[in-house]
């Protein structure tokens, strides 16, 4: 029996048309353009089943609904839940009621989240620090004392700061999707909702640990990895090893020879991939580089912190240079060098 190819759909994202298989999300069209034009995202994981639809991060405009009807949607929609349609218009970067919208959207984001990013084991791989660098507000107009609460073992690996949690639910869809049995979810309603676990359960079944690397935030943390380094001191790095549990596909993080932390490895979106999760035990208790076959350094794709002082054509954007030359003329060609 021969495959039906699928159905594809003509939208225009910011003035860009692509062709999209039907059924797709907005988001995920701009994602096929990739660049400055694609929407943040705080809840939505393309790997994670029913996530999304939760921060409003990543509304955009429908300024003409489909080719049938050309009529506009009212409302900002939520481009990560949002199917397309054929000839559908959407504007994200060039509309100004969007831009305004997510300037809103990061304030209350931050009423109750901490600003205390220079002791946060998330500083430099945080999207929530991203988000708000790109479009927050230089002052709080937040009054009203902040929502706390004491910091809580969850597992023996984990640590759950709920001040910082911004009820994302990822950890929640990550532990029904991979976990055999969820122990930990989204108590209380409203402004005293707050992730916990049922009856002080822990959290230790096999692959718990990735709720450290899905969450955007700095909520859940590695115990064995806290303050020991920042992100951006570390080299990252491929490797594998043969695991009956998961794929055995990580990135080590070293400093000096050491293995500070095993992480699964994230696409251009900082997303695991499906079927990339790994299991505790290559996560956390095989932190020597015996125990892995050393693939190389870590491609770095997307504008990072981790890039620092590692540099590539690709991660140079050509204004940098032009910057450079206003404070020293020969900057330029030392960067050249290094990227030759």
């Amino acid at each position: 029996m021969e495959n039906t190819p699928p159905v594809m759909l003509k939208v225009s994202f910011d003035g860009i048309e692509v062709d999209i298989e039907a059924g797709s999300t907005i988001l995920q069209a701009a994602r096929k353009i990739g660049g400055d034009i694609v929407p943040p995202a705080m809840c939505y994981y393309s790997s994670l089943k029913g996530s999304g639809g939760k921060c409003r991060a990543c509304l955009v405009k429908v300024t003409a609904g489909s080719s049938k009807d050309p009529r506009p949607m009212p409302k900002l929609v939520a481009s990560c839940i949002t199917p397309i349609q054929d000839g559908m218009v959407i504007e994200n970067t060039l509309n100004e009621e969007v831009v305004k919208a997510r300037d809103g959207i990061v304030e209350m984001l931050l009423i109750n989240h901490p600003l205390d990013c220079p002791i946060c084991d998330q500083a430099g791989e945080c999207e929530l620090q991203n988000f708000a660098y790109k479009y927050g507000l230089e002052e709080t107009r937040y009054e009203e004392d902040r929502r706390e609460f004491e910091k809580i073992d969850i597992g023996q690996y984990i640590q759950l700061h709920m001040t910082r949690c911004i009820l994302c639910y990822r950890c929640v869809y990550t532990a029904d999707q991979l976990a055999n049995k969820r122990v930990h979810g989204v108590l209380g309603r409203g402004d005293a909702s707050e992730i916990g676990t049922y009856i002080q359960n822990s959290v230790d079944q096999d692959f718990s640990g990735n709720v450290v690397d899905v969450c955007p935030v700095g909520a859940l943390t590695d115990k064995t990895f806290r303050f020991k380094q920042r992100v951006w001191f570390t080299k990252p790095v491929y490797a594998h090893r043969n695991c009956s549990k998961c794929c055995g596909e990580v990135e080590l993080w070293e400093r000096g020879g050491e293995v500070l932390r095993i992480t699964a490895r994230k696409n251009n979106y900082n997303e695991i991939p499906e079927g990339k999760f790994i299991c505790n035990e290559c996560r956390f208790e095989k932190k020597n580089t015996e125990s892995w076959v050393i693939e190389g350094p870590s491609p770095i794709t997307r504008m990072s912190v981790i890039s620092a002082n590692k540099y590539s054509k690709k991660l140079i954007p050509s204004f940098a240079f032009k910057i450079a030359e206003n404070y020293n003329p020969a900057v330029p060609d030392q960067i050249k060098k290094l990227t030759e």
